[in-house]
């Protein structure tokens, strides 16, 4: 809708600077025209420049909008990843991580490789391995994608609970909520 909005708006637009271009061009060229009525010419100058103020307006109003929802998803992104720590936090509590293990586990959901965790904590990268190794074992998974997963799905799981208010069996005739 958003968009076929903006090109009627385009269109519009579009249409009134060409004839107030046209007309001064006309002008200046020296084209012969036949003369249109005095009162004929003034409305579709007054018609034209109402499309543009027109324009003017609804891109204003349009901008505001896309402003606004720009906010928004500013706004829902930052909580999302408040929530992401939350989540982080709370599993790593769960599973009784030491601090170092913590920021270990930090750094390798960031995307740190075993070299860039072991320089940025000044400790060998035979540590960081035990470390991570640690971290697995305590979370049940064998690997980095299978740790991400695993907040990936917790998250996931409390979007889709918070979305989802209404029975789902109520499609099925029941009475169950999730």
């Amino acid at each position: 809708m958003q968009r076929w909005a903006i090109f009627a708006l385009f269109m519009v637009q579009a249409v009134c600077a060409f004839f107030f271009v046209s007309d001064i061009l006309s002008s200046l060229l020296g084209l012969r025209s036949t003369p249109l009525a005095w009162e004929l010419r003034e409305l579709l100058e007054i018609g034209a420049a109402l499309g543009l103020v027109l324009g003017l307006v609804l891109g204003a109003l349009m901008l505001h909008r896309s402003i606004r929802d720009r906010k928004e998803a500013e706004e829902r992104l930052r909580r999302a990843s408040g929530a992401f720590m939350e989540v982080l936090y709370e599993r790593f509590g769960d599973w009784n991580l030491t601090p170092a293990e913590r920021d270990v586990a930090l750094f390798a959901i960031k995307g740190l490789s075993t070299a860039e965790i072991a320089a940025v904590r000044a400790t060998s990268e035979g540590t960081v391995k035990a470390q991570t190794n640690a971290i697995f074992r305590k979370a049940g998974v064998t690997g980095r994608p299978q740790l991400l997963s695993l907040f990936i799905e917790d998250l996931m799981r409390d979007d889709v609970a918070a979305r989802h208010t209404e029975p789902v069996a109520k499609v099925l005739g029941a009475d169950v909520k999730i």
